[in-house]
């Protein structure tokens, strides 16, 4: 199997634990983990390396101070930025996504900024909930279950 070049970026993230399990599951996936600042905790803190446990030292790990230096050093191409939205206009089964996607998700408490979705629609996605009880879903499970779904013509 070539080596994918698809990579996972947290907005804002807020939860060490989420953050933590992403890179787990981006070194399980030879991903890359993109952290758009500011974040609710530090990199340095137990709870990430407990939750990434002894393979948090593999992640493929960039940094961005904020969403204007990312899409500045960065440049990613419209077509290959995905956002993953409760709220999102399609479902993430929609898209065929590229293999050098961007799989773009928002903080923990409000998602992404609005700022960041302006304009940005027709990419933007959501995963299908059947109980209306359930506000959300957590963010380490959804960002799990968009990388499988994104990568899957890889592993059939």
């Amino acid at each position: 199997m070539s080596e994918p070049h698809m990579k996972m970026v947290l907005v804002t993230p807020e939860i060490p634990y989420n953050t933590g399990a992403i890179g787990r599951t981006c070194v399980a996936l030879n991903l890359e983990l993109i952290l758009i600042k500011p974040y609710g905790f530090s990199l340095d803190e137990k709870s990430v390396r407990r939750a990434g446990t002894d393979y948090w030292k593999h992640v493929n790990l960039s940094e961005y101070d904020n969403w204007e230096d990312f899409l500045t050093q960065r440049n990613p191409p419209r077509e290959n930025l995905h956002f993953f939205e409760e709220h999102g206009a399609q479902s993430f089964y929609t898209p065929e996504y590229q293999r050098d996607a961007y799989l773009v998700f928002g903080c923990e408490s409000a998602g992404l900024p609005k700022t960041i979705l302006d304009g940005m629609e027709d990419r933007t996605f959501n995963l299908p909930m059947l109980d209306k009880r359930v506000r959300s879903l957590n963010l380490a499970n959804v960002a799990a279950a968009v990388v499988f779904q994104a990568m899957r013509p890889q592993f059939i």
